[in-house]
């Protein structure tokens, strides 16, 4: 019978993964626990797997029992009379911690390490109660990461003093990045997380956790020159870039680039239909996603984003179909979950939402949109606290991510909490430079707290947010150059923007300047102007149609105009807007008050002459 320890001969070119003549010895030897270890880890018997090549008590806190023969037992009554009392059990002391790793190759130390790792993440899932029930306060962690810390960096220190270090295989670097992350030591865990990366870099499993160490593209631009330079740096920088929400030409022509390698790649496709969901493009997105579900309809990756996409265009059909092949095909994912819970909100059903959402964080307490998505949900059932809750949640898992900021500005603006508010809607704004209702929502909220100069300065980043082919770094000080581009192109504005930058101004005392945005909040009911027109007004019916028509604001505008030329003696003006208003069907009975005002006004002139 062969020893256990003697490698087995022809195998060695397969499971061999070092040039190190001393890792090789090791693996050999080791094949065969190692293989027993992986079997346990395929089971998910993480402890068994661990136990294969560790000692029970490393990295762990387990008690050690005493000797049978040391237990006695207490007697149930005491003794009648005067007999001796019992004997007292001796004190039990711990066994003392042996914190000495075994002689292991990488590979192996890897794999137990890791299983521990998994073990406590399990535990961690076990003892956590019900979600948002009255028990769950997010505080429950892996108890083994203390453990694994010690060991690891025992590990590492002790290859430093044998001048070891340049003969690491990356694995553990990896699993002490993830540790060093989970204990929130950031910068050490992205040293080693991109020293992994750099040794193997095709460990995919590190570059995802070096993202969610990256929360700005700042910080994704200092760190890309320490990557190597191959395809997979490619794929990390769009992936990092699209979960920083930047959807700028140069993200888009990579990944075009990309495509052209990989043209049928699923994980492109859906990075392209995501670039596409964050630029609120929804048509482009489901077209990419409809692709992807006939090529591969048992794919549930991203769907819970699609389903985000068909909500949005309200696309009820299709979203129930989603629904359907979602469930028929795992019914016990999380994104099956989210899938299901958009359709009970897309139909006003709050209430099975919330239980789907939960269901989905029962599954996977770290899924993101499950969160952000449930409080959503208490949002539109008045739920202001679970909403928060909810959104605090989601922060905490990923804070990059604007939805939840958002969110918890707009549940503390339910409050009439002003200044909380302010705070959530200034990070998303952070977050979504681009995005012109985060800026509205941060003018809106200065408007409330009574500081009309910021919020004058919110509202025209919205306005300039909103304007594609402006630089994002330009600005405008007037409404004399708001109306136009660079080249001097007249551009369509939101008047819904124009219109509290124009109040705003009121507030500060400058009434001229409030004058010229409530003009150009008008000017967009027929579209923007063409300077090549011979009247240099609408280029014809094609450009006019781009305009709002007369909506509310644009009457609210034409009202304080009409009052405005009133106030200034211009009756002529004043009569004309008020007609206006009489026809248009909104604030008729003001329109009617200033008509009369003018008749009276006209009359008393006549009488004077």
């Amino acid at each position: 019978m062969r020893d256990a320890e003697q490698p087995i001969p022809g195998i060695r070119s397969v499971f061999s993964t070092s040039d190190d003549a001393e890792e090789n010895r090791l693996e050999n030897q080791e094949l065969g626990n190692y293989l027993l270890a992986k079997s346990y880890f395929d089971c998910r018997e993480y402890d068994r797997c661990s136990a294969v090549f560790l000692p029970i008590n490393l990295t762990s806190n387990v008690p050690s029992s005493p000797p049978p023969e040391s237990q006695t037992q207490t007697p149930t009554k005491p003794a009648k009379g005067k007999g001796k009392a019992p004997a007292q059990s001796p004190e039990v002391t711990p066994r003392p911690r042996d914190d000495s790793l075994p002689l292991l190759s990488q590979k192996s130390l890897f794999l137990a390490l890791y299983a521990k790792y998994m073990a406590g993440e399990k535990r961690k899932d076990e003892d956590a109660e019900m979600v948002l029930g009255p028990m769950d306060n997010g505080a429950v962690t892996n108890k083994e990461l203390v453990g694994l810390g010690r060991t690891l960096e025992a590990w590492f220190d002790e290859r430093r003093a044998q001048g070891k270090e340049d003969r690491s295989q990356g694995w553990l670097e990896y699993l002490y990045g993830i540790v060093l992350a989970k204990g929130s030591s950031d910068s050490v865990a992205k040293q080693y997380l991109v020293k992994a990366i750099n040794i193997n870099p095709w460990n995919w499993g590190a570059w995802l956790e070096l993202k969610d160490l990256l929360n700005s593209l700042d910080a994704l631009r200092a760190t890309y020159p320490l990557l190597p330079h191959n395809i997979l740096t490619l794929l990390f920088n769009l992936d990092c870039s699209q979960s920083l929400y930047s959807t700028t030409p140069e993200i888009h022509s990579s990944l075009s680039e990309l495509l052209r390698i990989f043209p049928t790649s699923p994980f492109l496709l859906t990075q392209r239909a995501l670039l596409h969901y964050h630029s609120k493009d929804y048509d482009s997105a489901d077209s990419i996603f409809s692709t992807l579900i006939r090529r591969d309809p048992h794919r549930l990756d991203a769907l819970d984003h699609y389903s985000n996409v068909l909500y949005v265009m309200a696309a009820r059909p299709k979203l129930a179909f989603l629904a359907q092949l979602a469930t028929a095909t795992d019914k016990f994912r999380p994104e099956t979950c989210c899938i299901v819970g958009n359709y009970y909100s897309l139909k006003s059903e709050h209430e099975k939402a919330v239980m789907y959402f939960r269901r989905a964080l029962t599954l996977d307490r770290g899924f993101l949109s499950a969160w952000t998505l449930m409080g959503h949900e208490y949002v539109e059932m008045k739920n202001t606290h679970a909403a928060i809750e909810s959104y605090r949640r989601a922060v905490d898992i990923n804070r990059k991510d604007y939805r939840a900021w958002y969110g918890l500005g707009q549940t503390y603006e339910m409050l009439e909490m002003h200044h909380y508010a302010l705070f959530y809607f200034q990070r998303a704004a952070a977050l979504r430079p681009y995005d012109k209702q985060m800026w509205q929502a941060l003018g809106a909220c200065y408007e409330k707290i009574d500081r009309p100069a910021q919020a004058i300065k919110a509202y025209k980043r919205a306005l300039t947010a909103g304007m594609a082919y402006i630089e994002p770094g330009s600005s405008f000080g007037s409404a004399h150059t708001a109306n136009t581009d660079a080249g001097g192109t007249h551009v369509f504005l939101d008047p819904e923007l124009l219109f509290p930058i124009a109040l705003m101004y009121e507030r500060l005392g400058e009434l001229e300047e409030t004058a010229n945005y409530m003009e150009m909040a008008l000017a967009q009911e027929e579209g923007p102007a063409d300077p090549l027109a011979p009247d240099g007004g609408s280029g014809g019916e094609e450009e006019a149609a781009q305009g709002t028509g007369v909506t509310l604001t644009t009457s609210r505008a034409r009202l304080w105009l009409a009052r405005w030329a009133f106030g200034k003696g211009e009756m002529a003006r004043a009569g004309e807007l008020a007609n206006e208003l009489c026809e248009d069907g909104y604030e008729v009975e003001e329109a009617q008050a200033l008509l009369r005002d003018l008749r009276a006004r006209a009359e008393a002139g006549a009488r004077e002459k």
